[in-house]
């Protein structure tokens, strides 16, 4: 049997997705976004969707493109305000956003251990403070820690520089972020790359998403 990921187009690659869906967004800030991924889950109209993501995007696509379409219920982030956030701010205030701060290291290793099978773990970040009030707290060594639990997504949504048919990833530089976490994370990662490479042509050693983790690949159209 033929194994071969790429789809058409970014419509077909997001097939599937329905409302009340909770969608892991890859990048930070514009690196590593995929842009075109969700201009096109905008322009599908769904409703009450969750996005974890590390910010709340800006301007007018992307993540932006999506809260401005009516499509967003709740945001889990750890930088919800921007230059460009427009979108974000309006909603937020307007009580028709609901937001779920996270610190980025703690947003980090939720993502991670759902990825990993991982039950929870203790961490000192946000101890005292209202981020963590009514989470269940443990001493350990003296020290107050507080326990986090995985965050994991129906949908992973990422970005990367090249990928062969089979999934296997490659990323350029800090485009890298959250996407090798996020495809672990969620039973349908969907990927859009710069360029699709016959298989061979990626360096093994350079490979950081195995194609295991991933389900569709798009091409960029631009």
């Amino acid at each position: 049997m033929t194994i071969d990921k790429t789809v058409a187009d970014a419509e077909a690659a997001l097939s599937g997705i329905e409302d009340g869906a909770t969608i892991l967004v890859g990048g930070f800030g514009g690196a590593g976004a995929p842009t075109e991924l969700l201009n096109a889950l905008a322009r599908r109209g769904l409703e009450g969707l969750t996005i974890v993501s590390n910010n709340a995007g800006s301007g007018t696509e992307g993540i932006a493109a999506l809260l401005l379409a009516g499509s967003v219920r709740k945001i889990c982030c750890s930088y919800p305000k921007s230059a460009g956030s427009f979108a974000f701010d309006e909603l937020y205030e307007a009580g028709e956003l609901e937001l779920e701060l996270i610190p980025q290291g703690t947003l980090s290793e939720r993502i991670r251990a759902a990825g990993a099978g991982i039950g929870g773990f203790y961490t000192r970040t946000g101890v005292g403070t209202l981020l963590t009030e009514g989470r269940e707290e443990r001493e350990l060594d003296g020290e107050r820690y507080v326990f986090e639990r995985p965050l994991g997504g129906d949908v992973a949504l990422i970005s990367a520089a090249r990928a062969d048919r089979w999934g296997n990833l490659v990323y350029d530089k800090s485009g890298r972020n959250f996407g090798p976490t996020m495809a672990m994370a969620a039973p349908l990662a969907i990927v859009e790359v710069d360029e699709v490479v016959p298989l061979g042509a990626l360096d093994p050693e350079a490979v950081v998403t195995p194609g295991v983790f991933v389900e569709r690949i798009v091409r960029r159209s631009r």
